[in-house]
């Protein structure tokens, strides 16, 4: 099965969800709304990630920084460049 890894970074506690674009060293950067307390903000990327992507949620994990801003983020199903083109904004 095809799998593919971003490295994120997140914004918590912004005013709305949403993917912002990558930046030149290939970090998506992304903000959402909730906090980053108990891994809400982590359960929100991966929320807003499965939507703009088009996959189930569980297709989405984060699998390295947790506690951290900076993520790297397994999305199952697709390859990088399905992802690339359909995080275009």
């Amino acid at each position: 099965m095809r799998s593919t890894q971003l490295t994120v970074r997140v914004q918590p506690r912004a005013s709305s969800d949403g993917v912002l674009g990558f930046l030149e060293d290939g970090t998506l950067r992304m903000r959402v709304t909730a906090p980053p307390v108990d891994g809400a903000a982590n359960v929100a990327v991966c929320k807003v990630l499965s939507k703009v992507l088009g996959v189930k949620r569980a297709a989405v994990k984060v699998t390295h920084g947790k506690t951290a801003r900076r993520k790297i983020v397994r999305v199952g199903g697709l390859s990088e460049a399905e992802v690339r083109e359909r995080l275009a904004v």
